[in-house]
């Protein structure tokens, strides 16, 4: 019988991480949890692991990924001693791209390890790595497509965001997720000009990172981070560094929102990084969300420096944008607040995302309700019972419309917050609106 030999990778980044073995199992517990799957593990598990027991295999990647929140860093399991657990590579964009449509399709597979853990451990490809991957795309041809079939997908995506934008992305991405396998996938792999070709892959890009951006919506972190890797790789394959710089700002929001600072930090820089020559709506853009992750970091000069760089590019932006990555007043206002927040003036936070209700185009109906229960629960933090009520109100008037999991979430949060204060009539009045309008979500 072979002797067991001790994880000496998975001893030295324990140490690194400062972690005692308790702390470890526990960490590999809360992401197991996060994922969806409920773990048990203590400090004598750790102890077999390092004496060379490895773990299970679907276990793998959350002690990798506990290992790499705690370092703040990228953590392989081959650094921990476990590398035949990698995923194999060999399967090309589109292939890869069509199992995670199916995978979507079907709400019996969302239960997959991984779908649901967002992972700061991601390998984020850099432009330079995606240019010319696509290659392997253009084997196996079997169709010719022309403009026509890209004017489909560029209007099918602009329809599918009309419907995330006004009711919410639960419904709206099987859809998605359903128009990527049975059409799109066909039209990366078809004969065409080349022009129409980069234009196919670029609008399959916007596709995917729309798609990513519900899947976050309805709390689906680890699948929202597959998608927008599939449109980096196919916005470096259309050499559109449009979308390749909107997708990573759309991972560095997503990253900002599951507290993930300094990866949200890294992610908006590199954003900004890949756009040296953007124009001034662009440079709004990108630097609105470089002052907020600045800010959730800690650094105040840094936080304010961008911002006062968003608003002298908004002032200097053209009227027309882009429907994705497209940024206006409001979007400049809601950065306002955030970096109010986190430098912890909630009073200016509340002024901000106010202004920022106040500029939103109503079709935006579920993003005005988060900005809403947003605002109410700052106005609660500070003591404020009678005006968040209000506040809330206003959001639960378009509730009933919009079908998303964040937008639950804060309804559950609106709840939690004003039960203390059921003996208050305008409180009591709130709860029992919310009961009425939302009992699915708030069922004890």
């Amino acid at each position: 019988m072979a002797t067991r030999k001790p994880n000496e990778g998975l001893r030295r980044v324990l140490t690194e991480s400062q972690w005692s073995q308790s702390q470890l199992a526990l960490a590999v517990n809360r992401v197991g949890a996060e994922a969806g799957v409920p773990l048990r593990y203590d400090e004598s598990a750790v102890s077999h692991w390092m004496s060379g027991t490895r773990p299970r295999r679907a276990v793998r990647p959350f002690l990798r990924e506990a290992l790499s929140r705690r370092l703040r860093r990228p953590v392989t399991l081959a650094e921990i001693g476990l590398g035949d657990g990698e995923a194999g590579g060999g399967a090309d964009t589109v292939e890869a791209l069509m199992t995670l449509g199916r995978s979507d399709m079907d709400p019996s597979r969302r239960s997959v390890l991984g779908v649901g853990l967002f992972s700061v451990a991601l390998t984020v490809p850099g432009w330079q790595d995606v240019v010319g991957r696509m290659e392997a795309v253009r084997a196996g041809r079997s169709v010719r497509i022309g403009r026509p079939e890209v004017d489909m997908v560029v209007a099918m995506t602009e329809r599918i965001s009309e419907l995330d934008d006004r009711f919410g992305g639960r419904h709206a991405r099987p859809m998605a997720a359903s128009f990527i396998v049975n059409t799109v996938a066909a039209y990366l792999r078809a004969d065409a000009p080349e022009p129409v070709r980069k234009d196919m892959l670029s609008a399959a890009s916007d596709l995917c990172y729309l798609t990513g951006y519900m899947a976050v919506d309805e709390g689906l972190q680890g699948l929202a981070q597959q998608y927008y890797l599939k449109a980096l790789e196919l916005a470096g394959a259309a050499e559109d560094h449009l979308t390749y710089r909107t997708t990573l700002r759309g991972m560095s929001v997503q990253a900002a929102d599951l507290g993930h600072g300094p990866q949200a930090l890294r992610l908006a820089d590199a954003a900004a990084a890949a756009s040296p020559q953007a124009g001034p709506r662009m440079r709004a853009f990108l630097a609105g969300q470089q002052a907020h992750t600045a800010a959730q970091t800690g650094d105040r000069r840094t936080a304010l420096a961008h911002l006062k760089d968003a608003e002298v590019a908004m002032e200097k932006a053209e009227s027309r944008a882009k429907t994705f990555g497209s940024y206006d007043p409001a979007a400049l206002a809601y950065h306002t607040s955030q970096v109010r927040h986190e430098l912890g003036d909630t009073n200016g936070a509340i002024k901000a995302m106010t202004e920022a209700n106040r500029l939103r185009e109503p079709v935006y109906r579920r993003t005005r309700v988060l900005h809403l229960a947003t605002a109410a629960e700052r106005q609660m933090r500070i003591g404020h019972l009678e005006e968040a009520s209000a506040t809330w109100h206003a959001a639960l008037d378009d509730y009933p419309h919009v079908q998303s999991g964040r937008v639950d979430n804060r309804i559950r949060t609106m709840v939690t917050l004003i039960r203390p204060h059921l003996r208050n009539r305008t409180a009591r009045d709130l709860h029992d609106r919310a009961r009425t309008l939302a009992p699915s979500i708030l069922r004890a």
